[in-house]
């Protein structure tokens, strides 16, 4: 795909990914507003870089990445096996294995049954068909998630 429509630092950010995922043993996802961008949408802040991956894939991720892990404590909304971020980057990168959103409750597994492979530039990628990935943002229920599965609707309509 042409990258010609993605920031800078986005780019940049994406094929820092790319390449640091190039050994990753396990299926890995780029997602949430980066996925986004690489559909295609323009109209978009995208601020960092959300990647889902195998809890052993993302501490090697973050290790490439000059990222480190952080503790998660497992409270509000989210919680992950593993969740750090890489700072240093072109933007800032998030990678998270074993991700969980609270239904209600109880915790439901944030994970992907699709995935495709893009490219930015020569790097390869990979990110969830829309349509999982608005299944996700559904179950994020939050308003700007619901926002986002209006914008990701128009692309299939």
């Amino acid at each position: 795909m042409s990258a010609d429509h993605l920031p800078d630092d986005l780019k940049d950010g994406l094929i820092a990914v790319g390449e640091a995922a190039r050994d990753l043993k396990a299926p890995w996802w780029i997602f949430g507003g980066a996925a986004m961008a690489l559909y295609g949408l323009t109209d978009l802040h995208v601020p960092d870089v959300d990647v889902l991956c195998a809890p052993r894939d993302a501490r090697a991720l973050l290790a490439a990445l000059g990222g480190h892990v952080e503790p998660d404590p497992g409270e509000g909304l989210f919680r992950s096996a593993v969740f750090g971020r890489a700072p240093d980057q072109p933007i800032l990168i998030e990678v998270m294995a074993g991700l969980e959103v609270r239904d209600g409750g109880d915790w439901a597994e944030a994970a992907f049954s699709s995935r495709r492979q893009v490219f930015v530039e020569d790097t390869p990628l990979f990110v969830p068909d829309i349509r999982d990935h608005i299944a996700l943002y559904r179950l994020f229920g939050r308003p700007k998630d619901l926002a986002r599965v209006e914008q990701l609707e128009r692309l299939i309509a």
